[in-house]
């Protein structure tokens, strides 16, 4: 079966796992985990221009913004989406935003297998970043939503989640609020303040956050952009096979795999086969980015694997021919993980100040 579709390599769901620890995400981080930068006497040293060579016919380095093509962005658009994005208004009970499940602040999820929504309900499935999101082929682990935009318009009605009972009772609470209506109409001049409209903009919003990391210094030219102990670790990523799966500027969410492509996983969720029907389909999900996938723990569609070394494990077993990574290749793919860890753009991600509620604004149902 050859290279068959190689590594899930981190189906990852959301969250900073290691939230308070010392901050590590600035480009001159250099990815340790276990492996000495000085490498192995036994191991040839690699040239980094060869490997990026390698690397540049799979990945590139992340574009600052993923352009939709189905609207001009504007700054009032991001503005105004960004309002949204922290805004729990948008929740029946007004304490539960985009940002609660998402947090841009740890990496774009909340390190919960399984995020609580209205009145602490769980859905079945992690929350995946929103980080680099805007890249993918779709959204959702099963892809049931076209892009950002048509994702956005998801959790808001979604009765485990934000629980607003219809669109007109959104776009009631958004007109009661003079602050929104004067942001909608410079940002949506000719329709104002719609149910589409409000998912525009949140989508807007979320096709800027990127994050540059050392990873993209050195896909860019710098051979120390990532360190002798993470070049290794590309290597092996790309030789074990993983970018017959995660490629792309997201290094993933270009394609939906099979979850045990190569040896049967254990796993109760028949994925992407609910939407379709389709029995290939069964078992498969969107395939997860791995920018930032230190950080964005616990993993997998379901939020059960702790730790990213298991998932790595998992990945090499289910997903790979080569079945078993030894313990210095291990160590070398999870430094090249963490090279993978970028920048947060702290000013843009900053929570704005909310338009207060006008008189007419619906109270909290606690319903």
């Amino acid at each position: 079966m050859g290279h068959l579709k190689s590594v899930l390599l981190s189906v990852v769901a959301l969250c900073v796992v290691g939230c308070g620890s010392k901050d590590e995400t600035k480009p001159e981080r250099r990815a340790k985990r276990g492996v000495s930068s000085s490498s192995s006497a036994t191991q040839k040293a690699l040239d980094p221009a060869s490997v990026r060579k390698q690397a540049l016919t799979y990945f590139s380095v992340s574009p600052a913004e993923a352009t939709p093509k189905s609207y001009a962005m504007s700054e009032e658009k991001v503005a105004l989406g960004r309002s949204l994005y922290f805004d729990p208004r948008l929740s029946k009970n007004h304490d539960v935003s985009c940002n609660t499940c998402h947090d841009l602040a740890r990496y774009g999820v909340d390190g919960e297998p399984t995020s609580p929504g209205h009145k602490g309900q769980r859905g079945d499935r992690n929350s995946p970043t929103v980080y680099h999101a805007a890249f993918h082929l779709a959204q959702f682990w099963d892809g049931r939503a076209a892009d950002v935009e048509a994702q956005a318009k998801g959790p808001v009605l979604n009765p485990i989640e934000m629980a607003m009972p219809s669109e007109e009772a959104v776009v009631a609470t958004l007109a009661s609020i003079p602050g929104y209506q004067e942001q909608f109409k410079k940002a949506f001049p000719e329709s104002g303040i719609t149910y589409d409209n409000m998912a525009t903009a949140i989508g807007a919003f979320e096709r800027r956050l990127v994050t540059p990391s050392p990873f993209d210094d050195f896909l860019g030219g710098n051979d120390a952009g990532i360190d002798e102990s993470a070049l290794r670790g590309l290597q092996i990523f790309i030789d074990t096979g993983c970018i017959q799966c995660h490629t792309g500027p997201a290094l993933g969410g270009t394609m939906y795999q099979k979850l045990g492509a190569v040896k049967p996983y254990d796993t109760k969720d028949d994925g992407r086969f609910a939407l379709t029907k389709n029995e290939a389909d069964r078992q498969s999900f969107k395939v997860p980015t791995l920018r930032n996938v230190a950080k964005t723990g616990p993993w997998l569609h379901d939020g059960s694997i702790a730790t990213l070394e298991k998932v790595v494990e998992i990945m090499a077993e289910h997903q790979t021919t080569k079945g078993t990574l030894s313990g210095s290749e291990k160590a070398a793919i999870l430094a090249f993980l963490d090279s993978l860890t970028g920048e947060l753009p702290a000013e843009y991600i900053k929570a704005p100040q909310l338009p207060e509620s006008g008189p007419t604004t619906p109270k909290p149902d606690p319903a």
